[in-house]
């Protein structure tokens, strides 16, 4: 029951980031640019858990977890900025197919770090969420915009940094209290953000002009509660589960547009959206059906 729980927080994580793509459509609608709207997350992430940690943890922590939880917090930036490219090059169907990438090379992460083979029910779930995602993804559909070399690129390394945000989280600093924890990955994070990007949005107006609209929902699903959650997940379940556990990113990214954004979907990516949740609930069933199936073997024998 408690590994049902923090299956349950990695899910909630990654259905949180699967809203960031509306909000930021919403965004751009009203002007902002991907910079601004990335920025203003990190920005905003950052100065909530700051009031939080002043609020309910002031635990200093030592120097070894800082470094490494600083060195943990780039992995999450990275994310959001080479994702954000491969959106703009990219049609949008090609970037999440490319992002969900991260479903096998996490699980390949973890098996070349444990050096243990991934187990079958992991293997078969990778092979359904490919299939799902694919359909989700509207692969198969005619798209528009044109497919460039450097955007490719940037998919699949928001894919890889994403698969190693999953699996640092649940190995970094374990025993630090969470809201500590969370609060120094999304100082590197914001950090490198600024860096990459420009701070211009924090002064130039464009906070009062109605970027914090933006901004302040995107900090909350994109960089409060899925940071927050996964720490505690992740360590619990496992960095393996816990990516296939963060496919769930992808259909709620398209219900959030059906039912906000008013977009179309067709059938095929419904088939996909529905393929993707049995992959998700693949490593959760087969052990079940296993020992149900072993179970009425036992009964057979005995009544024999």
């Amino acid at each position: 029951m408690r590994m049902l729980k923090y299956a349950a927080l990695v899910l909630i994580g990654a259905i949180s980031y699967g809203v960031l793509s509306t909000i930021m459509k919403l965004g751009f609608k009203d002007g902002f640019t991907m910079q601004e709207l990335v920025g203003s997350q990190y920005f905003f992430g950052w100065c909530i858990l700051l009031l939080m940690v002043l609020l309910f943890s002031r635990r200093r922590l030592g120097l070894k977890a800082g470094v490494s939880l600083l060195g943990a917090g780039i992995t999450i930036s990275l994310t959001g900025i080479f994702y954000g490219l491969a959106v703009e090059q990219l049609p949008a169907s090609i970037a999440v197919v490319l992002l969900f990438q991260f479903t096998w090379i996490g699980v390949i992460l973890e098996a070349v770090v444990e050096r243990t083979f991934p187990s079958r029910d992991k293997c078969i779930s990778i092979v359904i969420l490919i299939i799902g995602t694919l359909l989700a993804g509207g692969v198969f559909e005619p798209s528009e915009g044109e497919i460039t070399t450097s955007g490719i690129i940037c998919g699949l390394v928001s894919a890889v940094t994403f698969a190693l945000y999953i699996f640092v989280s649940g190995r970094v600093a374990t025993g630090v209290p969470v809201i500590n924890k969370s609060l120094y990955m999304l100082t590197s994070a914001l950090i490198v953000v600024l860096v990459v990007f420009s701070p211009s949005f924090i002064y130039d107006g464009a906070i009062p002009n109605g970027l914090w609209k933006f901004g302040i929902p995107l900090a909350l699903l994109g960089s409060i509660i899925p940071v927050i959650f996964f720490s505690i997940g992740v360590p619990k379940v496992g960095s393996g589960l816990a990516t296939i556990l963060g496919a769930t990113e992808l259909p709620a990214a398209v219900v959030a547009s059906v039912l906000v954004l008013q977009e179309d979907v067709s059938a095929l990516r419904w088939v996909g959206i529905i393929v993707v949740l049995i992959g998700i609930a693949a490593p959760q069933l087969l052990p079940l059906w296993k020992r149900k199936g072993s179970s009425k073997a036992s009964l057979q024998k005995v009544e024999l």
